[in-house]
């Protein structure tokens, strides 16, 4: 897959605040109050906004649940080498690493990610982070568990990830997700290890999220 094109880190600084999410305040994240009004100046400001929303730019609930759960749980990462596919702020990969994690590799498709996931990195203190792409058009990459957050947000991108997290888990890799009743994702051969109640990114209601493990 082509490297996605660079995006200024003083882009990101300007367009967003330091926030700690309601359910990992140990970690700091760039996030934005008003995601319609950061993706206009991703179009104005920022070389083209494309046609993705800047999901980079909040904490959603399945990866704040996989965060909370790591930091909880540090056994589950410590001394392991993750992977935090679709990462967006990073902010799984930041608490894997704050639990322990011995390094985090952070998957996802949006440049802008690219550029904010250094930049949550070193306001956490912590190193060790490799950003890449996507991952899901080959195998696995050489880590110990992979923690999927909020990845089964549609019909399309459910039927390409799941298949594929079932594969690393035949292969030996730990399998967590985290979600918030997303209606794609299945019950069946899921196995629920923790459940948080988590504000929505817009904090108008909360989302009872379930951390799943591949059994």
């Amino acid at each position: 897959m082509p490297t996605p094109p660079a995006v200024p880190a003083p882009f990101i600084r300007a367009h967003t605040r330091l926030a700690r999410p309601s359910a990992v305040p140990e970690v700091q994240v760039h996030a934005a109050d008003d995601v319609v009004a950061l993706w206009e100046a991703m179009e104005t400001d920022g070389g083209g906004a494309g046609a993705t929303l800047p999901f980079w730019a909040a904490a959603w609930p399945g990866g704040q649940a996989l965060a909370r759960y790591v930091l909880d749980h540090p056994e589950v990462v410590a001394g392991r080498r993750v992977l935090d596919l679709g990462s967006g702020s990073g902010l799984v990969a930041v608490a894997a690493l704050l639990a322990g994690a011995t390094a985090a590799v952070a998957s996802d498709v949006d440049p802008y990610s690219h550029a904010a996931i250094p930049l949550n990195a070193e306001v956490n203190g912590v190193r060790g982070i490799e950003v890449v792409g996507d991952v899901l058009s080959g195998g696995p990459p050489d880590v110990d568990v992979i923690l999927a957050g909020d990845v089964c947000y549609d019909r399309e991108m459910t039927q390409r990830v799941l298949p594929w997290l079932w594969t690393a888990w035949v292969a030996g890799r730990t399998v967590l997700l985290g979600d918030p009743g997303r209606r794609y994702l299945p019950g069946e051969g899921l196995v629920a290890v923790a459940e948080y109640d988590v504000p929505e990114v817009d904090e108008d209601q909360v989302r009872r999220t379930t951390v799943w493990r591949l059994p």
